[in-house]
């Protein structure tokens, strides 16, 4: 847990910084800051999708995933944390002030808890106490939340509760079941959430508002097959 706690206190100080001095930056400055994260998230999301062994398995994740996701409204669901959050933290946020909290709200829980360095890291903090690569995601989302905050303002902040529950969770059960990810299990469950990065990159450039939240069970859904397959006896060819 304690790289997560790193993350936390690191989104925390950029977001903060972000949220005061986002007004200082003009308008055209936070357009261009917002398409280079969509940009940045694009290549992070290509570079962790071929982390795949068997893109079979990543495709049927995702159509599964996304079935999971839009039955029960997952996305919707996030809005509606955020709108609650919103309501509990900020006092007085009515039309597109309060819209922009919960995009920023939504946005940033998908950036900070779906890039490749998420898992992996939550994983390895779990496992063997080495959180190398949470403090290295923390430095990156801490700078990612400063640039998410001038444009967004404190919606950003409350994604701290993202954070916390859901890589600290993965933290969390790793301790609890250390002989349970496989390599390969780990290797397409980064590569489908980099494929669901993609979708929020596109999401951040306004070229396709993808429900990327609903997207999400294919995180659980990857390693689950892998499991199966093993269990199974099914050969995991790579291809």
């Amino acid at each position: 847990m304690i790289g997560t706690l790193i993350n936390a206190l690191t989104v925390l100080i950029g977001g903060s910084l972000g949220t005061v001095l986002g007004h200082r930056f003009p308008a055209r400055m936070q357009e261009t800051i917002f398409a280079v994260l969509g940009l940045f998230t694009l290549f992070i999301g290509m570079h962790s999708a071929f982390a795949t062994g068997n893109a079979l398995i990543v495709l049927g994740s995702l159509i599964v995933g996304a079935l999971i996701g839009e039955a029960i409204r997952l996305e919707k669901r996030l809005e509606q944390f955020g709108e609650w959050l919103r309501d509990l933290l900020v006092k007085n946020q009515e039309g597109g002030s309060g819209a922009r909290f919960v995009e920023g709200f939504v946005t940033a829980s998908l950036v900070f808890c779906v890039g490749p360095l998420t898992i992996q890291g939550a994983i390895e903090d779990g496992l063997i106490g080495d959180y190398t690569k949470l403090a290295i995601k923390s430095m990156m989302d801490g700078f990612a939340a400063l640039a998410f905050a001038t444009t967004l303002g404190p919606g950003v902040l409350a994604s701290i509760f993202v954070i916390l529950g859901f890589q600290g969770g993965i933290s969390l059960l790793a301790g609890l079941g250390a002989n349970v990810f496989t390599e390969p299990m780990i290797a397409e469950l980064t590569a489908t959430g980099g494929v669901v990065l993609l979708s929020i990159g596109l999401r951040l450039l306004e070229i396709k508002q993808i429900r990327a939240a609903n997207l999400l069970p294919a995180l659980f859904v990857a390693p689950t097959a892998v499991a199966i397959m093993d269990a199974l006896g099914i050969a995991y060819y790579p291809l």
